[in-house]
């Protein structure tokens, strides 16, 4: 006789899950009694197996009897808003070992409900996480298995499922509600475990002589693997365990191959004793099965890279099926340092993800994942390539440190050395911060203390400055003007870039007047229009002039300033033989010594003061050689 056991049986996520809660919660309250709200699942070998470890079910009206310094656990097919209420009143510890999927129902009708919104449950009214469920609406929901009693809709729906209802049910109410309700949104609902198991059990149910149903007679996700079952093989029977098995099955001529699953909330081990009794012996078939069960004994190494599928994710974390005998859990510290980010819109039930294991137990016996850990790794990886083949990397500055930055690549930190940000050097480096910087890997030295990685940014941006000057040098042209901004200035003139170039506008070319040094008149990082003296592509040298843009103060200067009339100006400099008027900036006229006053001086300071404003009169103009003679002791009174 052959044995088949189905790709998908026993205990689902949520039922492991409440079983481990129950029996950890024993470890961590040891002084307290702990409890049950009813039974803890479906089955009356794994309840009867809590009692042996002092773990008892209670209904809501025990809850008077019991000590407050009690624990109560609430199984895994939830309880209503006021169920919760209540135990908190009496001052008892709850551990709530809902199933995520029901949790993430409740979440739901509760949402819609105070939106509004009707609450529609597929499911049996009977079942006690659909009772819980309708706790969350104010127990005003609609139940119906399969909508044949549905009549009158509200105008406003909001449609959910029993995590264990068939798929076909929950789309006959469907087909209802598009016909007769003007608004509403529906969530599928049903567990992805249950439509795998139904799923596994209708293939299998067709190909076998026979077919066993293992799990509680009261666990409704096992009844429907039994109907299901008995759809395609009319030979099918529903036990609790290996006892219940028909002795006869094990002679009978008749049956070749015999299919087994298991509900939701059937373990392991009356899996194994089923298929063991019903196996001649330990046969080489039993032993097949019994090997694909005990895949999950497989050993899980620390830092070892796993695929797991997620099959539940709440705001705090995501749990997956790692083919392990525990679930993996996957915080939401170790998938994002974002801590606005939602996680049930970056990931969805049914997505495999790549982690890396960090902790092969926690207290709660899951193994803690991280995507994080595994994205470091990876990331050194790529750190480390680049380093040997040069590629170029965007990493983004963190921080400031003494002598450097410090930079992050996917979580590997990057170190960036003071002399490597910029072609110049840089007092303070805290301005890079958050920026984004594209680098060269130029040191990658895995130790045993950690890794060190050492990024240069000076080298991009010495290759893309020396592209855009000879872009640059083969478009400039003498006697064109162009655009400019002052990079630094020097007590001879101003250096000033021209599209990646620097160019010299000295100091004789900042104004038609005098300029006793640059900074008198500019800033760096001023921006301004320059006129291009002279261009030497070979030598690289840029001239340029501020001054051949504005005009010549000389033009028309006869005309501006007739002889004889009487002009103010400014002492600016003097000379042994007179002083220097400045009429307007770049026109300077002299005062001989001897027109300077009716009294003869031996020097021009002797009456005059450097910035003093004068009068006098205009003796002479000569255009050509640009200049002007003046009399002060023309206009002076006697």
């Amino acid at each position: 006789m052959k044995v088949v056991l189905a790709d998908n049986a026993g205990f689902c996520f949520g039922v492991k899950r409440a079983v481990e809660e129950a029996l950890n919660s024993k470890n961590k309250y040891s002084e307290k009694r702990i409890y049950t709200l009813g039974p803890l699942i479906h089955n009356n070998d794994v309840v009867n197996r809590l009692k042996e470890k002092d773990i008892y079910p209670i209904e809501l009206d025990d809850i008077d009897n019991i000590d407050k310094n009690s624990v109560i656990i609430i199984r895994s097919h939830g309880v209503s808003k006021k169920v919760f209420d209540i135990i908190k009143e009496k001052g008892i510890s709850i551990v709530n070992a809902t199933c995520p999927y029901v949790l993430n129902i409740q979440k739901k009708v509760q949402k819609y409900s105070n939106l509004g919104y009707s609450i529609l449950i597929v499911g049996d009214k009977y079942h006690p996480e659909v009772k819980g469920i309708n706790g969350w609406c104010k127990n005003n929901a609609i139940i119906s298995k399969d909508g044949s009693d549905l009549s009158n809709l509200p105008a406003k729906l909001c449609i959910v499922s029993q995590t264990t209802e068939k798929q076909i049910n929950f789309q006959k109410v469907l087909n209802v509600v598009v016909k007769n309700c003007k608004e509403f949104i529906a969530f599928n609902t049903i567990c992805s475990s249950t439509e795998s198991r139904q799923e596994s059990a209708d293939i299998l149910s067709k190909r076998v002589d026979m077919m066993v149903i293992l799990g509680g007679k009261n666990s409704s996700n096992t009844t429907k693997l039994y109907e299901i079952s008995k759809v395609n093989c009319n030979n099918t029977i529903h036990v609790e365990n290996s006892g219940q098995i028909p002795d006869d099955i094990i002679h009978s001529n008749k049956i070749k191959t015999i299919g087994v699953t298991a509900g939701a909330s059937t373990p392991d081990w009356i899996i194994r004793e089923a298929i063991l009794k019903m196996s001649e012996e330990k046969s080489l078939e039993s032993n097949e099965q019994l090997s694909y069960m005990n895949e999950n004994d497989k050993q899980i190494i620390l830092g070892e890279k796993i695929t797991g599928k997620v099959i539940s994710v709440n705001e705090k974390e995501v749990f997956l099926n790692i083919g392990y005998k525990s679930d993996g859990i996957l915080p939401k510290s170790e998938i994002t340092k974002n801590e606005n980010e939602n996680l049930e819109e970056i990931i969805h039930e049914g997505d495999e993800l790549e982690v890396k294991v960090i902790r092969r137990q926690n207290e709660d016996g899951y193994v803690v994942l991280s995507k994080l850990e595994l994205e470091r790794e990876n990331a050194y990886n790529e750190l480390k390539a680049s380093n040997e083949n040069g590629d170029i990397l965007k990493v983004k500055v963190k921080e400031a440190v003494k002598g450097g930055l410090v930079a992050n690549y996917k979580g590997a930190r990057v170190f960036i050395p003071a002399s490597h940000v910029e072609l110049f050097h840089v007092d303070d480096l805290s301005v890079y911060e958050n920026a984004d910087f594209d680098v060269k890997i130029i040191e990658f030295k895995a130790e045993r203390k950690g890794t060190r990685v050492v990024g240069s940014r000076r080298d991009l941006l010495r290759q893309e400055k020396e592209k855009k000057e000879e872009e640059t040098w083969s478009k400039l042209e003498k006697d064109t003007i162009v655009d400019g901004e002052i990079r630094r200035l020097t007590d001879f003139g101003a250096f000033v870039d021209v599209q990646g170039v620097d160019g010299l506008l000295h100091v004789s070319e900042l104004s038609w007047g005098r300029v006793g040094k640059p900074s008198d008149v500019l800033k760096v990082g001023q921006k301004l229009k320059v006129y291009i003296l002279d261009v030497d592509k070979e030598k690289k040298k840029l001239s340029l002039s501020i001054k051949k843009l504005q005009e010549n103060p000389w033009i028309n200067v006869d005309v501006k300033y007739p002889v004889g009339s009487v002009v103010l100006g400014k002492v600016v400099r003097f000379a042994n033989f007179g002083a220097f008027v400045e009429l307007e900036p770049g026109v300077d006229a002299l005062v001989h010594i001897s027109q300077i006053d009716h009294k003869r001086i031996e020097k021009p300071d002797d009456v005059l003061k450097i910035g003093q404003e004068v009068k006098a009169k205009i003796l002479e103009v000569n255009k050509d050689d640009e200049k002007i003679a003046l009399s002060i002791k023309e206009v002076d009174e006697i």
